[in-house]
């Protein structure tokens, strides 16, 4: 912990301390070193960061990274800040320790004092609780890195200080975890497919000829991502599924329709989107496609593909429900070409 870090901690524990705050309202205390969200237990500056919620299936990869454009629809985010178990009171003494050895630090005396009355000398916790052994955990908040880093004020939300939770009890504190806290981690980090469109013509296609758009059933199918906690008596989890439903064409100039006229085009009953183009089919109009109506000379077209997901989950003991959809997108360049005539 740096000494600036130390000194806003001690503060804030001090004015907690003298308004009397309950424990389960004391701001932000000693401990709470950031925890590692994607539990690999990496050491960064010599203190090791860890969560202890395990995430498994269509995630982003090693570390829980991002799906790189997986987005709510609106202005809905997963939890910044959570709370879990964290710390046997054996452990809980060492980083205790550690967190206040800062010789000489100007303004943490009485901070200082406060805490260890707090946590070891009976006010009201006595030596850590460390008779209380296999018995609890406690518990400290935990913050996504990537938004506390970019200084998202979401991040430091959970400012309550460390605290003591019995096993197999839920403290009755915010943003302690739940199995929908649980569901919607997952959510941020599921990896949907980077599906590629199929057009007709591909690539390259022609002023006023409609360019047919499809999505087979095979590489266009649901994901989902567990996250699981089973600590201190505590084993609770949650699956969160995203299903496909719509792709949504932007031709990537004004000078062109789509099909339907709303460019979203809907599943159809076998999960597929859209209809291959065959052969004979070339002045038909295509369920789902793109006509241009203007050739775009020496460049391309950024033909925008937006792919909606319905989301929800299931959680221990019945929880469950949904999630607000999400979207991935994908962008393909498109060489349209005047339909050239001869004059005779």
């Amino acid at each position: 912990m740096t000494r600036s870090r130390a000194a806003t901690t001690a503060g804030a524990l001090a004015i907690a301390c003298a308004l009397s705050v309950p424990t389960s309202a004391f701001a932000k205390g000693p401990g709470g070193s950031q925890f590692d969200v994607e539990g690999s237990n990496q050491k960064d500056g010599g203190k090791t960061l860890e969560s202890r919620i395990v995430y498994s299936g269509s995630t982003g990869g090693s570390k829980g990274a991002r799906s790189g454009g997986f987005t709510p629809v609106g202005d809905w985010s997963p939890p910044a800040c959570w709370y879990e178990p964290k710390w046997t009171p054996d452990e809980f003494a060492k980083e205790f320790q550690k967190d206040w050895d800062i010789p000489n630090a100007s303004g943490v005396g009485e901070a200082y004092n406060l805490a260890k009355e707090h946590y070891k000398n009976g006010q009201p916790y006595k030596d850590f609780n460390k008779s209380e052994t296999g018995k609890g955990m406690w518990w400290d908040a935990v913050r996504d890195r990537g938004r506390e880093e970019s200084g998202d004020p979401a991040a430091f939300a959970c400012d309550t200080a460390t605290f003591w939770v019995e096993n197999g009890e839920t403290p009755n504190v915010k943003n302690a975890v739940t199995p929908e806290i649980l569901a919607q981690l997952a959510y941020s980090r599921i990896k949907v497919p980077d599906t590629e469109i199929t057009l007709a013509p591909e690539d390259v296609t022609k002023v006023n000829l409609p360019t047919w758009a499809w999505l087979d059933k095979a590489t266009f199918k649901e994901v989902s991502v567990t996250a699981a906690l089973n600590v201190a008596g505590l084993d609770i989890s949650a699956t969160t599924t995203a299903k496909p439903v719509s792709l949504r064409l932007e031709p990537g100039t004004t000078d062109a329709e789509t099909y339907p006229a709303s460019g979203e085009c809907r599943l159809n009953d076998d999960d597929s989107i859209g209809a291959p183009y065959a052969k004979g089919k070339a002045r038909e109009t295509p369920p789902c496609g793109i006509k241009y109506l203007r050739s775009s000379g020496d460049g391309t077209y950024k033909l925008r593909a937006t792919i909606t997901w319905e989301v929800d989950w299931t959680g221990t003991g019945g929880t469950g429900g949904d999630l607000p959809d999400g979207t991935f997108g994908t962008t393909q360049d498109i060489t349209v070409q005047e339909i050239q005539s001869v004059n005779r």
